[in-house]
C-alpha cells in the first residue's frame, strides 16, 4: 500500500513514521485473507474485540467509502480517532458515530435502542430498554425535537470524561 510517508497528512497528523508502521504492520496481521481489506470477521480474529457488541458499528465507521470493508487508509483513519494526541471533539464525535447509524446527525429513539439492543442482547427485555431509551432521549432532548444532536450528546458525554478512555497506545 505504498510508504507510509506517502500518507495524506491530515490521515496522520496523530502518528509519528514509527507508529503509523506499527498501524500497517498490525493491518497486515489483522487482514487474514491477504485482501488488502478488513472484513468484521478479521476484525473479531483480536480476542479482545471477539465479544464486543459493537465490533460491526465501528467497522461502519471506518468504512468510509461504505464497501462494507476496512482498507489500510481507513483504518489508520479510524485508528486515529484512539490516539494519545487525537482531541476530545474528535471522540466525542466518534462516540456519537455509533448511535448515529443513518449519519443525519441525530440520535433518533429507534437507533439509540438498536445500539443499546447489541449491547444488552436478550437481558432485557424490549419494552423495558424503549423505556430505558425514552427516558433517555427526554432527558438528554434539550430542544424538544424528539433526537439527540451532537450538542446535547456532547454536554452529558463530556461531563463523564469518556473521550479519556477512548485511547489506544500504537
Amino acid at each position: 500500500m505504498g510508504n507510509e510517508a506517502s500518507y495524506p497528512v491530515e490521515m496522520c497528523s496523530h502518528f509519528d513514521t514509527d507508529e503509523l508502521r506499527r498501524l500497517s504492520k498490525s493491518f497486515k496481521k489483522l487482514d487474514l485473507d491477504k485482501s488488502g481489506t478488513l472484513s468484521v470477521e478479521e476484525f473479531l480474529s483480536l480476542p479482545e474485540l471477539k465479544q464486543n457488541p459493537l465490533v460491526q458499528r465501528v467497522v461502519d465507521i471506518f468504512d468510509t467509502d461504505g464497501n462494507g470493508e476496512v482498507d489500510l487508509q481507513e483504518f489508520i483513519r479510524g485508528t486515529s480517532q484512539f490516539s494519545v494526541k487525537g482531541d476530545e471533539e474528535q471522540k466525542l464525535r466518534f462516540a456519537f458515530s455509533v448511535y448515529d447509524i443513518d449519519k443525519d446527525g441525530y440520535i433518533s429513539n429507534g437507533e439509540l435502542f438498536q445500539v443499546l439492543k447489541m449491547m444488552v442482547g436478550n437481558n432485557v427485555r424490549d419494552w423495558e430498554l424503549q423505556q430505558l431509551v425514552d427516558k433517555t432521549i427526554i432527558i438528554l432532548d434539550r430542544d424538544g425535537d424528539g433526537k439527540i444532536s451532537f450538542e446535547e450528546f456532547s454536554a452529558v458525554v463530556r461531563k463523564l470524561e469518556i473521550h479519556k478512555k477512548l485511547v489506544v497506545i500504537v
